[in-house]
């Protein structure tokens, strides 16, 4: 498998592995509010409102609420983790369908971009 060099500046990838650091940070944060014991033990804790009815039905709700919140975040995070790994490897910013480079433009708006928008655009018409 023959590595593909980056169609992108130091600068900017530089920049880019910035904003990703700076959002794996973020989700980590994010995460500890969720979890019971750390960030990346995906386990949601359960509140604990007291033993009346509303406040058990008040838990239930929150609890679904947050499982929803977490999940969201794991996929945010798996997609930073990834594009942090994708910059190690040197092949940050090649779309994993056509094998070109995405736009600047589109890795600065969303730096875990995977595609190009034309696969993008493509892939969500097929859906």
């Amino acid at each position: 498998m023959t590595k593909i060099k980056s169609p992108y500046s130091a600068e900017l990838l530089k920049k880019i592995e910035a904003l990703l650091l700076e959002e794996k940070a973020r989700l980590d944060r994010e995460m500890a509010k969720f979890s019971k014991n750390n960030a990346a033990d995906g386990d949601t804790a359960f509140p604990d409102y007291g033993d009346k009815e509303d406040e058990n039905a008040a838990e239930v709700a929150d609890y679904v609420v947050n499982l929803s919140l977490e999940e969201n975040l794991e996929k945010s995070l798996r997609d930073t983790n990834q594009s942090l790994e994708r910059l190690k490897k040197g092949d940050y910013g090649i779309c994993k369908y056509c094998k070109k480079p995405i736009e600047e433009k589109r890795l600065l708006a969303r730096p875990t971009s995977s595609s190009c928008m034309s696969c993008k655009k493509t892939i969500t018409q097929e859906v």
